[in-house]
């Protein structure tokens, strides 16, 4: 993990617009209408309608998707009482979070205030904005009674984060972690060094799944907390042993099963770790340094189960892995509180959750090749996009089976849909090709079987049921890498195209591939020889009906794929070229960019083919084209150049199809500016319509506009390239495709054999 300078993080605050949140309009705003029904006069009808009905309040503002986050700045992190003002920064960057993992909108509100009867005052009175409230670094014991009044008097979810998403997530990793011990809550002996607001609540909740409370021992600055000190307050005193022999925390771990570190660094040592029974669990979450170090703890004891709060080590409990879905779930049913089994309920998700195989984006992000449950991994990852849906689903579940939610789920699926598609893991277009392609899943060749990446899209699109997976490559090669990715290669047909038992069906392929290209001066030995390469083998798979579509691209270079798929597979007789599309998914739409890999420098010939190609794969996905053929100048203003080009395939595309909506040349500023373009050219054929298809006049520029979008990594999803002309439905990746992308091509390949089946009558 990169060390954190001082330098750097107030860069990071200061430079561009300061902070890290802003205010994003939702509604549009700019015409005068759109301002009139935004503002006066038209905001009073909504206004009417909530006097009438408080709850529509839901309906007509953001009220259902916005969380307070407040705080008096009197515990900020690891700084102490720094005060209101000076936690700013924190509050901001809690709201980001909020935002980025559950699509939560967020104000965050500083309270000058650290009279507790004054601050829930205070925070009574704002209370309407909002749909739930978020308490944040507010020191104890102040903050118990806050809470306490909050969620007595609000009808809106109030959650103290500080201690309960720290219980949450620390149980659900406690529950897992004495799984891998193979023991069990209500018997293990419980250490916990701190006794502030986390501390207290984590203990709770232990308690609350089963832990028994004599067999919990807590420590403050003072020691062990002991029935006979005078010293406690109300929160203390619910921990009080009654054991008068322990006073300080080596005497307390003797023998124990769990100690939960809520305190500071270097307190626990080896010693003390050693002499923790066996399989001890050891969760020192001080921040930035533990109660113990990793390197430490494990070298004391190989048997340990380590947590901390720190991301660069093994099960970080990490609050972001709860709060956000808490309150998500919460939100959705306009819940009036969040409540024992709605927290309940997320610890159970969250610690399912870790049981799961793992997704591929979780381990590219940490850079290891499989995730497994274990003592290294009893913990979800804060970047797994799964917990959106599995714990915001059981804590939904939750507030309506406890009576507090006034808004019911009823189609669990299309929530979970909702709330894939809100955070950008899912589109209704990739959605849609699933669905499509299960129900007709078709034979598709995966060339490169070896590489990580194709096979674990190959297993992936197994079990998603789109196809039948056949991968070429070495067998023992293939099941070795499967091993050690630990994937499944069950149902998957696995080619070793050079294994003498393929020797019939190489030449059987060389014969119908010379034959097919006689005149062109193949011969079969030329033929022969390279059908134990696996593009050419591959695609002959196709060609000749035994597989139906076929995958290539993360070894081979462009040029070599498209020589292979021209000899082999060939270009549909009515086109003279063939081409591929990029299908960009936005909040603003749905786009298609052609040709993004295949004509360098098209002439008219090839931009019209590119052209027909486009607007037919374009209706291929349900959409009717309405496209925009590009250039640097406008209608003919340069007549030098690749705007006469141009300017040549969209005279001839208007005449030989009057009724498709195609205009050019433009700048793809007019392009994808309806009001600017119509005002500008109002002769336009595209008048009053939004472009969605952009024909680029070179590769060069084609490549460079999506490969742009995909560096901005913005919220829009690319799928491609699809390949548009060819015979056969040979598909192409390229070398620095996720599984994700593979499996989104795999689904374009299958319906595209589909497709092509249904054409030729089989």
């Amino acid at each position: 993990m990169a060390k954190i300078t001082k330098e750097a993080a107030l860069l990071y605050h200061s430079q561009g617009k300061p902070g890290k949140i802003e205010v994003v309009p939702t509604k549009p705003y700019s015409t005068q209408t759109d301002l009139s029904l935004a503002y006066s006069p038209g905001v009073a009808e909504p206004c009417l309608e909530i006097q009438k009905q408080p709850q529509d309040a839901y309906r007509y503002t953001a009220k259902g998707n916005l969380v307070a986050v407040i705080s008096n700045g009197t515990a900020v992190l690891g700084l102490g009482d720094i005060g209101a003002l000076a936690g700013k920064p924190v509050m901001e960057g809690k709201g980001l979070l909020f935002k980025i993992y559950a699509g939560i909108d967020v104000f965050d509100i500083e309270v000058n205030e650290k009279d507790p009867e004054k601050f829930v005052e205070a925070v009574k009175a704002i209370a309407p904005t909002f749909g739930g409230i978020n308490l944040e670094d507010i020191k104890a014991p102040e903050c118990f009674e806050i809470e306490r009044r909050l969620k007595e008097e609000l009808d809106i979810p109030v959650m103290h984060d500080d201690q309960h998403g720290t219980a949450i997530i620390s149980s659900a990793g406690l529950l897992n972690a004495l799984e891998v011990a193979g023991k069990r809550i209500e018997d293990v002996r419980i250490v916990v060094n701190g006794a502030g607001a986390s501390a207290v609540s984590c203990t709770k909740l232990y308690v609350a799944l089963g832990a028994r409370l004599e067999n919990i021992v807590m420590l403050d600055s003072k020691g062990v907390i002991r029935k006979d000190r005078t010293d406690l307050n109300e929160q203390k005193r619910f921990f009080a042993t009654d054991r008068t022999d322990l006073h300080t925390l080596a005497e307390a771990i003797k023998g124990a099963d769990v100690f939960l570190g809520l305190s500071k660094g270097n307190v626990l040592t080896q010693d003390m770790v050693r002499s923790m029974n066996s399989h001890p669990i050891v969760f020192a979450l001080a921040n930035p340094t533990p109660e113990i170090s990793y390197e430490d703890a494990m070298a004391a004891r190989p048997d340990v189960l380590m947590a901390t709060g720190r991301s660069d080590y093994p099960n970080q409990i990490n609050n972001v892995i709860g709060f956000p879905y808490i309150f998500r779930g919460a939100l959705d049913t306009q819940a009036r509180a969040i409540n024992e089994e709605m927290k309940k309920a997320a610890v159970y998700a969250i610690a399912a959750l870790a049981k799961q195989p793992v997704p591929d984006v979780v381990n590219e992000a940490y850079h290891v090749n499989n995730f497994t449950f274990g003592p290294d991994y009893f913990i979800p990852k804060p970047v797994d996009p799964r917990l959106i849906t599995e714990v915001s689903c059981a804590v939904a579940r939750a507030a309506m089976e406890s009576g507090v939610a006034r808004h019911s789920i009823t189609d669990w699926d299309a929530y979970k849909l909702h709330l894939r598609e809100l955070m950008g893991y899912e589109s209704k277009l990739t959605r849609q090709l699933y669905d499509t392609a299960r129900r007709a899943p078709q034979r598709v060749v995966f060339a490169e079987g070896i590489h990580p990446n194709m096979l674990k899209a190959a297993v992936e699109a197994r079990a998603e049921g789109i196809c039948h997976p056949i991968l070429l490559g070495n067998d023992e090669a293939i099941a070795k890498l499967a091993k050690e990715l630990d994937l499944s290669l069950e149902g998957i047909e696995i080619v070793n195209l050079r294994h003498p038992d393929e020797a019939p069906r190489r030449e059987r392929y060389a014969r119908i591939l010379a034959e097919k290209r006689a005149r062109e001066g193949a011969t079969y030995e030329e033929a022969n020889d390279k059908m134990f390469e696996r593009n050419y083998f591959g695609m002959m798979m196709v060609e000749t009906g035994d597989a139906d579509a076929f995958i290539t691209g993360l070894y081979t270079k462009y040029s070599n794929t498209i020589k292979v798929a021209k000899e082999v597979i060939g270009i549909r007789p009515e086109y003279k070229h063939f081409g591929t599309m990029h299908i960009l998914n936005s909040k603003k739409g749905t786009y298609f960019l052609a040709d993004t890999l295949i004509n360098r420098h098209p002439d008219a010939d090839a931009l019209i083919d590119i052209a027909k190609l486009s607007a037919h794969t374009v209706r291929f996905f349900n959409h009717t084209p309405v496209m925009a053929m590009l250039s640097y100048s406008n209608f003919g203003a340069d007549t030098e150049g690749s705007p006469v080009g141009v300017h040549q395939a969209v005279e001839y595309m208007q005449q030989q199809y009057p009724d498709l909506d195609i205009d050019g040349e433009m700048q793809v500023n007019f392009a994808m500016d309806r009001v600017l373009r119509d005002k500008k050219y109002p002769f336009t054929r595209l008048k009053g319509k939004d472009v969605n298809t952009l024909i680029f006049p070179n590769l060069s520029s084609a490549n460079s506009a999506y490969k742009l979008l995909q560096a901005m990594n913005t919220d829009a999803e690319l799928i491609g390239p699809i390949q548009m002309g060819l015979n056969k439905p040979i598909h192409f990746t390229d070398f620095e495709s996720s599984v994700r992308d593979i499996v989104n091509i795999t689904a374009v390949a299958v319906i595209d054999a589909i497709v092509d089946k249904k054409k030729a009558g089989k």
